[in-house]
């Protein structure tokens, strides 16, 4: 695994690879290491602004090669965000490394983890919370399939569907309390009473009887997080679950 001092050599390496890049004309830490130390499993997350008058694209190529060559990294994906294009490497030692460019009249801290190391940085309104509406609908729309891939014989899948019916329930209860509700960051932060709910949520098995029991669970905390949202619903997921209503 990799060490403190590993994530170190990638930081300072990639801002030596800025200060030598005159198209680079900003950068900051962003995540968890930009206002504390992190833990020894912190990744490592830099960001950079470039100059408005130069492609992303043609930057985010010449550093890809660098990272590759001198670094070790394997590129894994690539995520868009606004105006920004996340690039994410595994590093040797499975350090991940999320590197970002944005245009440098765009470039700024969209939530508090923002450091910055040099240039400057405008403002820029925080990222949103998924609307909870939504998180509501999708969560009903995946108790609906994992039901009926339990009739269907496809354990697996019903599995994939009770679990995501309480993963989307659980960002609805951290929108509602004002905590992070993307990646599930905010999980770990919900009262303990919130989270006991889900406890019997987790599926043990792929006998019928577990599979349809853990839905039941998930399905009631959503509709005790949902409050109001979910009366007009309630009493066709309560349905949904009676172990004889499809049969």
């Amino acid at each position: 695994m990799f060490t403190a001092e590993d994530r170190r050599h990638a930081h300072e390496r990639m801002l030596a690879l800025a200060e030598d890049d005159s198209r680079v004309v900003a950068g900051a830490v962003v995540g968890s290491l930009a206002l504390a130390d992190g833990d020894p499993w912190s990744d490592l997350d830099l960001t950079f602004a470039v100059a408005d008058d130069v492609a992303v694209g043609d930057v985010l190529a010449d550093w890809t090669r660098a990272i590759e060559t001198e670094l070790g990294g394997v590129r894994l994906f690539d995520l868009p965000a606004g105006p920004s294009i996340y690039r994410v490497f595994l590093l040797p030692g499975c350090l991940q490394f999320d590197l970002s460019f944005t245009p440098a009249s765009e470039f700024g801290a969209t939530s508090p983890k923002f450091r910055l190391l040099f240039g400057s940085a405008v403002e820029r309104q925080p990222l949103p919370q998924p609307d909870p509406d939504e998180l509501f609908g999708y969560a009903v729309h995946h108790a609906l399939r994992a039901r009926f891939s339990i009739e269907r014989g496809r354990l697996w899948l019903a599995e994939y569907w009770i679990t995501s019916v309480r993963n989307y329930a659980l960002s609805l209860a951290c929108v509602e309390q004002g905590l992070p509700a993307l990646y599930g960051r905010g999980f770990d932060e919900l009262p303990a009473g919130v989270l006991a709910r889900f406890d019997g949520a987790l599926v043990r098995s792929f006998d019928r009887a577990e599979l349809l029991r853990a839905l039941r669970v998930a399905i009631d905390g959503l509709l005790h997080v949902a409050g109001g949202r979910g009366d007009a619903v309630a009493p066709q997921l309560h349905e949904l679950v009676e172990d004889d209503t499809l049969s």
